[in-house]
């Protein structure tokens, strides 16, 4: 059989999906105070201080980064989309926190030896191929000072395995409606996501895609980035088992 793997999500695939219509239904999907209650799992994986710096890589519109500097750390968020950082840059002044966000791309980081901790949260890992995922992890590590730590927060690919495909979410926010159907490539080991948006009268489709990544491949590429040691971790920071919904891994520098 020949099979032509999906190896990555374009970036104007990125741009469409991380759009204006990403923030619409923010708080509907997330609301505040399960916001709140990530922050506080982060905070505590991480084992984060006053004072902290702390890089989240593909921040979107700061909900948990803004939240993460009003506990008292020094955050620094990074993603490719102008909107969402404009949301970001709003939320921050409206809360009275100073958090410092920089337009770029996680496969280039322009810092090293800075932070003591950083993380890629809510799926916002896997992206691209298996090169650039490593890339990103390696870029990640430069990043941070010896002794760092790295969260990394996934599906867990096994729990997702025993759902009969395709898989079917609805958000509403008033009269907008959010769509997502989930498909799971078990040969690429990838999730594909179709999302489906009807709002002001008219309707818009955007595509993502992300590598699901078992946790010994997650030892391996982190070791192979810098980092010595490696925890796994359910959701809420629980045990890791094969039932578990995430896959939360820590790294150590």
């Amino acid at each position: 059989m020949n099979y032509n793997i999906a190896k990555n999500v374009s970036l104007s695939e990125l741009e469409s999906y991380f759009s204006e219509d990403y923030v619409h239904f923010g708080d509907v999907v997330n609301p505040p105070k399960t916001s709140d209650r990530q922050v506080g799992v982060i905070w505590k994986l991480l084992s984060l201080t006053q004072g902290s710096p702390v890089l989240e890589l593909g921040c979107g519109y700061g909900r948990i980064s803004n939240r993460l500097a009003e506990k008292g750390a020094r955050v620094t968020g990074l993603d490719r989309s102008a909107i969402l950082l404009k949301k970001a840059e709003a939320d921050a002044a409206e809360r009275g926190v100073d958090v410092e966000y920089v337009l770029g791309d996680m496969r280039s980081l322009p810092w090293r030896d800075r932070f003591d901790a950083a993380f890629l949260w809510y799926t916002t890992f896997g992206y691209f191929d298996d090169a650039d995922n490593e890339r990103v992890l390696r870029e990640a590590a430069s990043s941070l000072r010896k002794g760092g730590r790295l969260l990394i927060d996934n599906p867990n690919r096994f729990e997702s395995l025993r759902h009969e495909f395709p898989v079917c979410s609805v958000a509403q926010r008033n009269d907008d409606v959010r769509i997502d159907i989930y498909s799971n490539d078990v040969l690429s080991d990838r999730e594909n996501l179709e999302r489906i948006i009807v709002r002001d009268g008219r309707v818009r489709r955007t595509h993502l895609s992300y590598k699901q990544y078992g946790f010994s491949e997650y030892v391996r590429m982190l070791q192979s980035a810098g980092f010595e040691t490696v925890e796994a971790y359910g959701q809420e920071g629980g045990a890791f088992t094969s039932d578990s919904s995430r896959l939360m891994v820590v790294a150590y520098k």
